[in-house]
């Protein structure tokens, strides 16, 4: 190849070759960064597995419904409130058609809400349910709920 060839061609090649190089780094959209903390959500949920309920606390030896909530967000860098009620206004809320593993889950009676819960998929929750239980994951056993989304 003669070095007047190479001179003229080597800065159009690096410009073709920079032009595809961006389109292969378009950044991704934002349910693509989305889905990766929805997953690390429901894994640091499911790794509090077998800990035990303890009305006001916050982790990590032992949680409340929202204390445990607001942990496992805290643990991919989301702030939620301290109380079930305070996450539900917090949230952005999604229909049930609409929901993701990861999202929480708001528990309604009386007027209000009573318990929140990490959804899991396949109509099931992580959650710290009540004095002597432990976190653990459970089916739905009401419709009684909403969905919200955080961050």
């Amino acid at each position: 190849m003669s070095s007047t060839f190479r001179r003229l061609f080597t800065p159009v090649l690096a410009l073709v070759g920079t032009l595809f190089a961006s389109l292969l780094l378009v950044a991704p959209s934002a349910d693509a960064k989305a889905a990766p903390a929805h997953d690390r959500v429901v894994n640091i949920a499911a790794s509090k597995a077998g800990t035990p309920y303890r009305y006001g606390a916050t982790g990590p030896s032992a949680f409340d419904c929202s204390g445990f909530t607001r942990w496992v967000y805290g643990k991919v860098g989301r702030h939620l409130p301290r109380t079930s009620s305070a996450q539900a206004g917090a949230a952005r809320h999604v229909n049930a058609s609409n929901r993701q593993p990861g999202d929480l889950v708001f528990f309604h009676g009386g007027g209000g809400v009573y318990h929140v819960a990490i959804y899991a998929g396949r109509d099931s929750v992580w959650h710290a349910p009540r004095p002597g239980e432990t976190v653990h994951r459970e089916h739905l056993w009401t419709n009684a709920v909403s969905y919200g989304r955080v961050g």
